[in-house]
């Protein structure tokens, strides 16, 4: 037998044990999971990402989506330099699932799982045109100085009859009673009642999802509900919000009628907004640096945080309200914002210092509507007050009176919003100057797009009449 055919001894090497067991695979088995939704928020703060079944992911190495989804419209077409904003390769992004989001699907039929993942590069870094990460961006300028951003939003919104043709005005839903609202009932418990089937579902979702909704009350619009969330860390709470906008539209749906956030749905009810309690304690033993010396006075370091919103909310109003149809309900609101005025409890002000102990300082910034996607919305309130604790500024009188009396000095459109944006370089080095190119490019193609849009009533008042 020659040498050539005689076989060779192999050295046998030493079988390595496998890997041990993460706490997300390990909670996804004992759940007995079948589907993983792995949930990416987009410039909308919509979901996107890909469905995985549980016995196919893998969390060590994620699973990819193209990067081009941070630079689409809400109507699926693309700003004309798309290709400065993505590389021509339009190449993938890599998901890393962040293991403390993991949360059962409530109303999925076989038991589902639901994970937030962050996007990076394929060298490992942070993607710039995530909103998580933009918001994560603005909480590591805050760790730099050792301080930690605590919010509380409070979310508005609408429940109206299905609506599948888009000329046709939305219409509150019935209740209970079989009756549809039409006064104003702000905080009425009876309102609440009305809706108490889709109120229990939601509620029942929120409890399986561990979503802290703390307060649910009626608003004075009809069907215009709030829930307000407890005070936790920001990245934590625009999770939420994020969540619970799309719980809130499935319980609704399961009822037959629809959730809306979108910031004036109706021509003769308020607008919806996403007021952002804030405050600030010391990283290094949690006391809040925003409570002055005695109850009810604020910190010299809370009012520099004041008048950074005062000087630079004009330049984040885009984040603020990021659509056409926002700026309805700043500019024809009854208690919307009209300025960038402070004072104490007073709801007229954009910026509001409720009465409460010094522990719980803070400052109510009720420029965002429900529309806005709440990691930006987050970022950028952050960001602004950030600034002016950077440059020391000094906020204008408390207000005692009426600011809506003291005039209307906020971007009137989308198309002015993103101009002061683009205007304001300190704010888009706090933001990220990639990712605020970008989406000055998306909403710049979305308000181009809507201005294409002949309205009913311009073919009603101008078509014999001009």
């Amino acid at each position: 037998m020659s040498n050539r055919s005689r076989s060779r001894p192999r050295s046998r090497l030493p079988v390595a044990a496998p890997p041990p067991e993460s706490t997300l695979l390990r909670w996804l088995r004992d759940k007995r999971i079948t589907e993983v939704e792995c949930l990416v928020p987009d410039l909308t703060g919509n979901a996107r990402g890909k469905i995985i079944p549980a016995d196919k992911f893998r969390h060590d190495y994620g699973t990819r989506l193209p990067e081009g989804i941070f630079a689409t419209t809400v109507t699926g077409d693309f700003p004309d330099d798309y290709h400065e904003l993505i590389p021509p390769s339009d190449s993938d992004m890599l998901l890393r699932p962040d293991p403390s989001t993991v949360r059962m699907v409530p109303w999925a039929a076989d038991p589902t799982a639901q994970i937030i993942h962050d996007c990076v590069t394929r060298t490992g870094q942070p993607h710039e045109l995530a909103p998580r990460n933009v918001l994560r961006r603005v909480l590591a300028a805050y760790e730099e100085v050792g301080l930690r951003p605590v919010v509380a939003p409070e979310l508005e919104f609408f429940l109206v009859q299905k609506n599948t043709d888009p000329d046709f005005p939305l219409q509150p839903p019935a209740g209970r009673s079989g009756r549809p609202e039409t006064a104003r009932q702000s905080y009425s418990i009876d309102a609440v009642n009305e809706f108490d089937p889709i109120l229990d579902l939601m509620y029942d979702y929120c409890d399986a999802m561990e979503l802290d909704v703390d307060t649910l009350i009626h608003e004075s619009g009809a069907a215009q509900l709030e829930v307000n969330f407890t005070h936790a860390d920001a990245m934590d709470l625009a999770d939420q919000v994020f969540l619970f906008k799309r719980t809130m539209r499935e319980a609704a749906l399961r009822h037959g009628i629809y959730a809306t956030f979108l910031a004036k749905p109706m021509e003769n009810e308020p607008g919806s907004a996403m007021h952002i309690h804030q405050s600030l304690v010391r990283a290094s033993d949690g006391v809040n640096v925003f409570s002055g010396e005695r109850d009810g006075q604020i910190s010299e370091l809370l009012g520099h945080y004041i008048a950074g919103l005062q000087k630079y909310v004009p330049a984040a109003m885009a984040f603020f309200a990021p659509n056409v149809n926002s700026y309805r309900r700043l500019m024809f609101g009854e208690v919307s914002p009209s300025n960038v005025h402070w004072g104490y409890d007073n709801r007229t002000c954009g910026l509001r210092v409720p009465l409460d102990s010094q522990e719980n300082m803070r400052v109510e910034s009720r420029f965002a509507g429900s529309d806005a996607n709440p990691y930006l919305a987050m970022a950028a309130t952050l960001a602004c007050g950030l600034l002016g604790i950077r440059e020391k500024l000094v906020p204008t009188e408390a207000q005692t009176g009426s600011a809506k009396e003291l005039g209307y000095d906020l971007p009137r459109s989308l198309g002015e919003a993103l101009d002061h944006l683009e205007g304001c370089q300190a704010l888009q080095e706090m933001i990220g100057p990639r990712f605020c190119r970008a989406y000055t490019s998306v909403k710049r193609k979305e308000y181009e797009t809507f201005f294409r849009v002949i309205s009913s009533w311009e073919r009603e008042f101008l078509l014999l009449n001009v």
